[in-house]
């Protein structure tokens, strides 16, 4: 019975992927985020549908309010999740193993592995949560050759100062999941591009955490502040700016 469970869920499962869309490039406004409330949390649906690597890709937001039941503690049995804490104090338990991650701190977190997160801060705790599954096979040793489940705290890492402002690198190796998984944190001081517009086999996100920046994706101009996300598919043409002379901060991260 067990196990004709299982299949059917499987059926199901991969009926509901083939039904999904890709992903559109552009920008997602956090402000426009539809906003589902419950007893001591509430959550933001963000994006849901298929990219050039993942046949399947999910991201929403979810806020504990202070006091809140943790997460239920489960194991995705063939889906990676990183996860980035937005604001507030997180207890990330995996495996039994218990961290604290705040504002601008990752969990990197592995198929098959037993998880929870659990606001235990006096504030509401806001975290993005992205969910995937590669085209690819899954490639749990060469997830654990590239470090396993990480998690990295933001004032733990190094600023790079450059000559537009600086650079904040979390990480980049293999997961299960990816050839290549990058992450990096930009903070441009002044007016003006990081670099020049380019394009790369690896799918990409931005983040925005402070400030205003402007992009264009594939000839069209998008604007992003605080809390909102950019998503450009792989190969596309894409150039990311300040678009003021107050200081942005935004992540960035890619993959293939």
């Amino acid at each position: 019975m067990r196990s004709l469970l299982i299949s059917s869920c499987l059926v199901l499962s991969f009926s509901a992927f083939a039904q999904l869309s890709p992903i559109t490039s552009g920008v997602y406004k956090w402000d426009d985020l539809p906003v589902k409330k419950g007893t001591d949390r509430e959550s933001r649906a963000i994006m849901e549908g298929t990219s050039a690597h993942f046949e399947y890709l999910e991201m929403h937001a979810t806020t504990q309010y202070p006091g809140a039941k943790p997460s239920t503690a489960h194991a995705n049995e063939d889906i990676e999740e990183c996860i980035i804490v937005k604001e507030g104090t997180m207890q990330v338990t995996v495996e039994g193993e218990s961290t604290i991650l705040e504002k601008g701190g990752v969990l990197l977190l592995m198929p098959q592995q037993m998880h929870s997160l659990r606001n235990i801060g006096d504030d509401n705790l806001t975290y993005y949560v992205m969910r995937y599954r590669a085209r690819k096979p899954m490639n749990i040793e060469r997830g654990k050759e590239g470090g396993g489940t990480l998690t990295l705290h933001q004032d733990s890492l190094t600023f790079k100062r450059t000559a537009k402002g600086g650079s904040i690198a979390y990480f980049d190796r293999p997961t299960a999941m990816c050839d290549r998984f990058e992450m990096h944190v930009t903070q441009l001081n002044a007016k003006g591009p990081s670099h020049a517009p380019h394009k790369h086999d690896e799918t990409e996100i931005i983040m925005m955490i402070s400030g205003n920046t402007e992009i264009t994706i594939d000839g069209k101009n998008y604007q992003a502040a605080a809390g909102d996300f950019y998503f450009m598919e792989s190969q596309l043409m894409h150039g990311v700016r300040n678009a003021t002379d107050e200081p942005c901060m935004y992540f960035a991260y890619k993959w293939k």
